[in-house]
């Protein structure tokens, strides 16, 4: 996730839904595997020899927040304030917060990390994080450590963690060189109240009958427009959902590829605004988190579990989060957004300590389901996933007590990451703004924002041709 998430909302046992099929076939497909080995995970780490400090790199306190609340013994110097840091034994936790707008994040990274096995050894970066659309940056180099040389076994460990989640970190020689905690199947998030009032119920399958794919998506946009709603606030919101489903990466042997799914969500976004079915907002703006409220009259958004509970506005008294007012139903086409990396920085003279926190927040089934009923993440553990899949006692309050967990597990089960390249965040951006001076009138032509587009990436990257 690429922003600092505010965690709010919570879980309930009030109001739940009967597992469904999904839920079923994955408790069947558990029971088949082979668990992963949990043993390394239980034990406490021989932390004997490890340096006095553990440096954590990152762009948020999303990472700090799950290390202070789920890692056992973890003294916190702020309750408040995770990225504050705190104590593991005898050993200081420091964590250096560089937000991700303008590459911000990623600079920090490449100053400091080259130099890093040189670095004094209370200065040196032990753990950093990654995000999905340029992890393959820093994979592909020395600057990480393959997973397996911290002394994880990533066949008997890792064995319950959904296959994307190591694809999308797994180096050109086949080493893994991160991990994630948690997984990133998304949604669509849809208003209730708008539900019952525009298509005659909230319930999850008939909102799915009226979204079942893009054409009716888009002819019950005209419905929602004509009561007053704009079935999303921005084209930006059904651009992952494109953007996920993609047949070529962004970059091919050097040069620059639209593949055909992101010239769809161009046709299909240009239609939308011109006909006012939705907006032209930037993520992250007012306009886009308009539809928090009731007064916004946004139908939909789309998101995996970290927006619903982190981003949503739950904390919010007047938000349509804070009374349990968004359903979830699985939307025209799955799809994934976001998600955040562990990686052990070469040089680190924690290397322990790092692998003990790999295993205790993205190995240990104990301490992930806790993560789940506490911070309502969807974790990278299978067993525990469907378990609370089929839990009938779970429920998210910012859902009005639906338990969404089964369509999330099928949707992780499917997805397909080997379309990603090291290019994504820079392409994605330059691309969604290129297209929103042609959607504004801005730009006259599809093709002249197409140049927009190729001249911005040039920029970024002057390795690359079109």
């Amino acid at each position: 996730m690429g922003l600092s998430l505010v965690a709010c909302g919570g879980s309930t046992t009030e109001e739940t839904e009967a597992p469904t099929e999904a839920a079923t076939e994955a408790e069947q497909e558990a029971e088949e595997a082979t668990p992963a080995d949990e043993s390394a995970a239980k034990e406490d780490a021989d932390l004997t020899g490890e340096g006095k400090v553990l440096n954590i790199q990152c762009w948020n306190d999303e990472f700090a927040r799950r290390l202070k609340d789920h890692y056992p013994g973890y003294q916190a110097n702020d309750p408040d304030d995770a990225t504050a840091g705190g104590k593991i034994g005898d050993i200081e936790v420091k964590f250096t917060v560089t937000p991700s707008d303008d590459n911000a994040y990623q600079n920090n990274l490449d100053a400091v990390l080259p130099a890093n096995a040189d670095a004094a050894d209370d200065d040196k970066v032990d753990l950093f994080l990654v995000e999905a659309d340029y992890a393959l940056k820093y994979v592909n180099t020395d600057l990480t450590m393959p997973i397996a040389d911290l002394g994880i076994d990533v066949n008997s460990e890792l064995s319950n963690q959904y296959q994307y989640t190591k694809d999308i970190v797994t180096d050109a020689e086949g080493n893994l060189k991160g991990v994630s905690w948690q997984g990133c199947p998304g949604v669509l998030i849809y208003n209730r109240d708008a539900a019952k009032e525009v298509l005659g119920s909230d319930d999850p399958a008939t909102v799915q009958e009226a979204v079942k794919d893009w054409d009716t998506f888009n002819a019950t946009a005209k419905t929602l427009k004509d009561a007053g709603y704009k079935i999303t606030a921005t084209a930006n919101d059904t651009y992952r959902v494109f953007s996920d489903n993609v047949s070529s990466p962004w970059v091919v042997d050097g040069k620059i590829v639209v593949d055909d799914s992101i010239k769809k969500w161009v046709d299909m976004s240009k239609e939308q605004v011109d006909a006012g079915y939705t907006g032209t907002g930037d993520l992250w703006s007012d306009d886009w988190s308009a539809g928090f409220y009731p007064d916004g009259k946004v139908f939909c958004y789309f998101g995996p579990a970290w927006l619903i509970d982190f981003c949503m506005s739950a904390d919010d008294e007047t938000s349509i989060a804070h009374a349990g007012g968004w359903g979830a139903t699985t939307g025209p086409q799955g799809f994934s957004w976001g998600g955040t990396w562990i990686c052990a920085a070469n040089g680190t003279d924690n290397a322990t300590l790092v692998a003990d926190i790999i295993r205790k927040l993205t190995v240990d089934t104990e301490i992930m389901t806790g993560i789940v009923k506490q911070d309502n993440d969807f974790v990278n553990n299978k067993p525990a996933m469907e378990a609370m899949a089929a839990d009938a006692s779970y429920g998210d309050a910012v859902l009005g007590g639906q338990n969404a967990l089964a369509m999330f597990c099928e949707g992780a089960n499917k997805i397909d990451k080997s379309k990603i390249s090291e290019y994504d965040q820079g392409c994605n951006e330059s691309f969604q703004a290129a297209m929103k001076d042609y959607f504004e009138g801005n730009t006259a032509t599809y093709e002249e924002a197409l140049e927009a587009f190729y001249t911005s990436v040039s920029e970024k990257y002057p390795e690359l041709t079109h």
